[in-house]
């Protein structure tokens, strides 16, 4: 797949700004601050109608306004030329595919990949289990309609048993009833994370070999807070843990709580992991969630690297683009233009 025109409007600061690309590498520069991360998280939208910053469809309207929109135009391997457009409003937003209006998700997942290689992406290593969960789930979703049907499915039977919980007044009939709908939702989602953390993790391995030029082993170890994908196992756990959940006035198991973390030379890389080892793991799980994304749904994605180049040294700069699908379009952004000595741009 190829972007060719990227229009936005009322994004975030960008008020008005249109992009018509040719080839299949591009290179946005400007200073920090004018704008360049919004554009490629407006282009990231394509994907899934998420963003890779934030869960808040306000915070992507620009101040003052009440809706923003973003089209594009792209060349796709399946579709030939496309024209999608999405507008967002502070509470929902609406998908347009070649004039027609899309109002089931289902119907448009997979189609338009994108990855963003993104300097926040060292916080999937170094921060929290529920970053890692997002981006999991974001991934995963993107790709599989019956993972992001399981996903809204737990979500929401999650809030309402905790809702009830932090009422204080919850009855046994009342937590049962969402726990029939929570447990198998839940066991599937374990299933799928499994099985995606599988792939990815395979990948990952060849494309972090690939970055560092050295035969050290690399992973990702899932860690699911309940590893067994049975929902009837998983039924019986909340129905026994209901007087601590009660306590606590939360759900205190599921896939809510569920972690990976990476490893090199077999060892947690958070923990033991260099500066250079650690970003070379991001680069490389987004190249094995490029690759993915490529197996999934027959289309390359886009690659949108968002201020990274520059901190990679030379050698590691040049087998990151030894590293990409040369067939592959990227548009990345930089406060500099590259090193002309890298014949990369």
């Amino acid at each position: 797949m190829l972007l060719r025109k990227l229009t936005v409007r009322h994004f975030r600061n960008v008020g008005f700004a249109a992009f018509e690309f040719s080839g299949r590498q591009q290179f946005l520069v400007g200073g920090n601050g004018q704008g360049k991360t919004n554009l490629l998280e407006a282009a990231g939208y394509l994907t899934a109608l998420r963003s890779f910053r934030t869960t808040e469809n306000k915070l992507l309207v620009g101040h003052g306004q009440h809706t923003a929109a973003v089209a594009f135009v792209v060349d796709h391997e399946r579709m030939n030329e496309t024209h999608v457009t999405i507008k967002l409003r502070h509470e929902g937003k609406e998908l347009w595919c070649d004039n027609a209006r899309v109002t089931r998700l289902a119907d448009y997942l997979g189609k338009f990949p994108t990855v963003v290689f993104s300097s926040q992406d060292l916080q999937l290593v170094r921060g929290s289990p529920a970053g890692r969960r997002r981006w999991l789930d974001l991934t995963l979703a993107a790709m599989d309609a019956n993972y992001l049907r399981a996903l809204q499915t737990f979500t929401r039977a999650l809030a309402e048993r905790n809702a009830l919980l932090k009422s204080g007044r919850a009855t046994d009939t009342e937590l049962g009833a969402f726990e029939q709908i929570l447990a198998p939702a839940a066991a599937e989602l374990i299933a799928l994370r499994a099985v995606g953390l599988c792939a990815l993790g395979a990948t990952l391995k060849t494309a972090y070999g690939r970055l560092c030029n050295e035969a050290e082993p690399a992973g990702i170890v899932y860690e699911p807070n309940f590893p067994e994908p049975s929902a009837e196992v998983l039924l019986a756990r909340l129905e026994s843990g209901r007087a601590r959940d009660l306590q606590f006035r939360t759900t205190l198991v599921g896939p809510h709580r569920d972690d990976f973390h990476f490893s090199v030379k077999h060892t947690a890389a958070k923990d033991y992991a260099s500066e250079g080892q650690q970003r070379s793991l991001v680069l490389a799980l987004r190249l094995a969630q490029a690759a993915w994304f490529h197996e999934k749904s027959g289309v390359r994605p886009v690659l949108l690297a968002d201020d990274v180049l520059g901190e990679l040294d030379p050698a590691r700069r040049r087998r990151f683009w030894a590293a990409i699908d040369p067939a592959s379009q990227v548009i990345a952004t930089g406060t500099h233009l590259p090193d002309a000595e890298l014949g990369t741009w």
